[in-house]
């Protein structure tokens, strides 16, 4: 009785800190201040070459549509030739986001077929050694939404933190991270699309790090209505939940840029089975990883499977308990949240280093509630 008294204290809105909004990208303005990779895909062996802006913009892999919502797709039209790799795109931020973040992204349609293998996620400057955050992820036939992180040694998950997910392996240094697999229904694949998609929220936070999903109906009033502050007293509780007494955020996590790619086939977690797993497999003297590339990526692809393999994203927001970001030259920025600067650009006062992180203090023993075992 006393521990839920204390936890419905503590999710008071009066007791919860309010967090600043410090960057949107949303709009005609989606694109500005992201880095295309062009390259080809060469962290996950996947069969693609992520091409540079203009490319992506000529060929329409990287867009703003008539409605207002940022495409980022495979190429699903190009005859591909045997050995050669399909064009796609991977885009990061600029900037950097510090401990006290929350991450907003509200999407109606995630890539998803077979070969498909999209993510979006964040990492640290220093990556793998800084830190990552797979906020979403599916490969192939995959219904259902996985999340993850991914740290050197000593940071795991535990299977006592107050979660809805379906925790898996806890090993945050391991090839697969510690996992947790969504149980709300329509968090990935055609469900999803077919529900009107639906909005994840991520904390990034010296206390943990946590993360929600809601469909398209049960977004929480308190993100339909943010402006420029944000309350997470009626978040509830979250489908991944990270607490910091069984990994020490501040030190095994820098602040993170925010990275949105789709690749196709290549070494999932080091799986190679996991296409067969999920796939229709042509002769069964195609059944091995090989066959992803076969059926899916050269000539002209599998039609059916490569149109379904883009995102459409309403906005990708950013808030933050102290209000800032940092620059990939180090340099922290303090943003107002009725300033311009909120609504995508950013602002350059004060100075600081990206090891030097943001504590976010005013919410800690608030947001303990959530990492109570």
């Amino acid at each position: 009785m006393k521990a839920a008294l204390l936890a419905a204290a503590l999710f008071s809105p009066s007791v919860l800190a309010s967090y600043s909004l410090v960057k949107t990208y949303s709009g005609s303005s989606f694109f500005d201040g992201w880095t295309f990779y062009g390259n080809y895909d060469n962290t996950t062996d996947g069969d693609v070459t992520y091409v540079n802006q203009s490319l992506a913009t000529s060929d329409k892999l990287a867009y703003v549509d008539s409605s207002g919502q940022a495409i980022v797709k495979v190429d699903n039209s190009s005859f591909v030739v045997y050995n050669d790799k399909r064009n796609s795109v991977r885009i990061t931020t600029q900037d950097y986001f510090p401990l006290g973040s929350v991450i907003l992204f509200d999407a109606t349609h995630l890539p998803y077929g077979c070969s498909v293998w999209p993510g979006f996620w964040t990492k640290a400057a220093q990556w793998p050694e800084g830190g990552e955050i797979d906020i979403v992820e599916g490969v192939n036939g995959m219904t259902s939404n996985q999340m993850a992180l991914h740290s050197t040694g000593g940071c795991s998950a535990t299977s006592s933190a107050n979660a809805s997910g379906t925790i898996g392996p806890t090993n945050c240094s391991a090839a697969a991270g510690c996992t947790y697999t969504e149980t709300k229904a329509d968090s990935y694949g055609a469900g999803f699309a077919s529900a009107g998609g639906g909005l994840w929220a991520t904390l990034f936070d010296s206390t943990g790090i946590s993360i929600w999903f809601w469909g398209r109906a049960d977004i929480p009033s308190s993100i339909s209505s943010a402006g420029s502050s944000l309350s997470v007293a009626d978040w509830g509780t979250p489908s991944a939940n990270y607490p910091a007494s069984s990994c020490d955020i501040a030190e095994f996590f820098q602040p993170q840029q925010i990275v949105i790619d789709i690749t196709l086939c290549g070494d999932w977690a080091g799986l190679t089975s996991i296409y067969p797993e999920t796939c229709p497999i042509v002769g069964a003297s195609t059944a091995n990883a090989s066959s992803c590339y076969l059926q899916n990526v050269i000539n002209s692809g599998n039609q059916t499977a490569l149109s379904e393999a883009y995102f459409a994203m309403n906005s990708i927001k950013v808030y933050n308990a102290n209000g800032t970001v940092v620059s990939a030259s180090g340099a922290s920025s303090s943003v107002s949240p009725t300033s311009t600067a909120a609504q995508g650009s950013k602002t350059t006062s004060g100075a600081g280093s990206r090891g030097a992180l943001s504590v976010f203090a005013a919410g800690i023993g608030a947001l303990a509630a959530w990492t109570l075992l």
